[in-house]
């Protein structure tokens, strides 16, 4: 009982700032995301993104059910503010079609580097929007965790084509879903926002399918079948990468939305940079790809700009700085 007294207390609406609860969670929810995106560049060749959005969804919303059967006995949380929740959710949706969108064509470093854009949207829009304490110091700090991303990105190669600006779209809709998270959804469970995702990219895996079965799109689809074709063949081990999918997006969308309702959206900022080093790490270890020095040097920037973030939150009496 003590145990499940515990579970319900994670799940459960936060409003006190817990900043180290906060990037606990972000930072291993992220090595799990990193994972994620392995696998489904490991079998885009053998779905297309609506099918996985679609049958990532459906699995997704089958364990909340029943996580929520589990917490709240019979049905899930309601939404506090209805449209705050499906605002986020859209951002969210939008934001991994970019992503998720960009996989055949590049590298997890390209599309890691190009989406942790975002931080620096992050920054810019908490003093604009929120009207968060974001002082000099921080924001240099952002921005050396951003010229690290560019390090990484290489301006100037296939990264900057239209393709290679995909997850930069992404990277937008991001920020403004953390925000979104931030000044509107703080009151809502984090299965809540989990269960608003999933039913996002079912609508949207499920719309995607259907149109494609109407509008075939010839070239483009020869072309580029993973974003313009519908309906693929499906087999157990094509279910079981959906299935083990699912289970790590849920988990990592529980963890994300608590981590984003216990501190600060920009001083989480330096902290999500850590999906660069997961996708490297696991780049190495499904395709052997060995980062180069320029590389090295940018995951040195992103460590630092983050522990030195970490360290002035830590520091007693600080100012915004």
């Amino acid at each position: 009982m003590a145990k499940r007294a515990e579970f319900e207390a994670f799940l459960s609406t936060s409003t006190v700032d817990r900043p180290a609860v906060a990037a606990g969670l972000m930072v291993s929810s992220l090595f799990l995301l990193g994972f994620q995106d392995s696998l489904v560049k490991l079998v885009n060749a053998d779905t297309s993104l609506w099918q996985f959005l679609m049958f990532r969804a459906l699995i997704n919303l089958a364990l909340l059910i029943v996580l929520a059967r589990f917490i709240w006995g019979d049905a899930r949380p309601r939404p506090v503010r209805p449209g705050a929740v499906a605002l986020r959710t859209g951002f969210h949706v939008v934001a991994m079609l970019f992503f998720f969108g960009g996989i055949p064509f590049l590298s997890l470093a390209e599309l890691a580097a190009g989406l942790y854009v975002f931080p620096l949207f992050v920054a810019v829009l908490s003093a604009v929007v929120l009207k968060e304490r974001v002082g000099p110091r921080r924001i240099a700090a952002i921005l050396a965790g951003f010229c690290g991303t560019l390090l990484i990105l290489k301006p100037g190669t296939d990264a900057f084509t239209p393709i290679g600006l995909m997850p930069v779209g992404a990277a937008f809709c991001y920020a403004c879903a953390i925000l979104t998270t931030r000044k509107l959804c703080r009151q809502e469970s984090p299965v809540t926002l989990a269960f608003a995702i999933a039913t996002g990219f079912a609508l949207a895996g499920a719309i995607g399918i259907a149109a494609h079965a109407v509008v075939a799109p010839g070239e483009l689809a020869r072309a580029w079948p993973y974003l313009f074709t519908g309906w693929h063949p499906v087999d157990v081990a094509l279910i079981a990468v959906f299935a083990l999918c699912s289970c790590i997006n849920v988990v990592a969308m529980v963890n994300l939305g608590k981590a984003y309702q216990s501190a600060e959206s920009s001083w989480l900022a330096p902290f999500d940079y850590s999906y660069l080093i997961f996708a490297t790490f696991w780049g190495f270890v499904f395709w052997n790809h060995v980062p180069d020095a320029a590389t090295f040097a940018g995951m040195a920037l992103i460590a630092g700009s983050g522990s030195f973030v970490a360290w002035r939150e830590r520091r007693p009496g600080r100012r915004a700085s």
